[in-house]
């Protein structure tokens, strides 16, 4: 059985036990990340408040896959809901492009509100792409008040 079926095959025993209806599972493999994306009538109850439901659902789906594949097959997964998470990366991407160009124009550092760590990943990766090379980005604060600080060099 492929990872992807196994992927598939647990989430759906999960649902399942959960009593959540959903309409539909899509798995992307992309070589050892697997973007999992449930389609649902009811997407707040698999969303949760500031997406921790999801958060959960993710952690469960791999350590039981995981259980069921074995230790030494290493992949990662990301689950969505009806594409909440890719719509929150939009943005926080483009608000992070809004202060890149507000640091441009006043030379001042700009701090992003707090966020989790994955949205905090994302954000440093996209600015350490093509057109950022004048910005550097840092983490501050601690737990749930950890943010992304944008500076320009020099």
């Amino acid at each position: 059985m492929d990872i992807d079926d196994i992927l598939k095959e647990t989430l759906e025993e999960m649902l399942k036990h959960l009593d959540v209806e959903y309409k539909k599972i899509e798995i992307d493999e992309e070589e050892d990340n697997f973007n999992i994306n449930i389609k649902s009538d009811n997407p707040s109850l698999l969303i949760g408040y500031h997406g921790e439901n999801i958060q959960a659902l993710q952690h469960l789906t791999k350590v039981l896959s995981y259980k069921r594949i074995g230790d030494d097959q290493k992949f990662h997964i990301t689950l969505d809901v009806d594409d909440y998470k890719k719509r929150q990366e939009e943005n926080v991407i483009a608000l992070a492009s809004r202060l890149v160009e507000k640091a441009r124009a006043t030379g001042r550092p700009q701090s992003l509100p707090p966020m989790s760590a994955y949205f905090r990943k994302k954000i440093h990766t996209h600015l350490m792409g093509a057109g950022y090379d004048d910005v550097e980005t840092e983490s501050r604060g601690e737990a749930d008040r950890r943010h992304v600080v944008i500076k320009i060099k020099g």
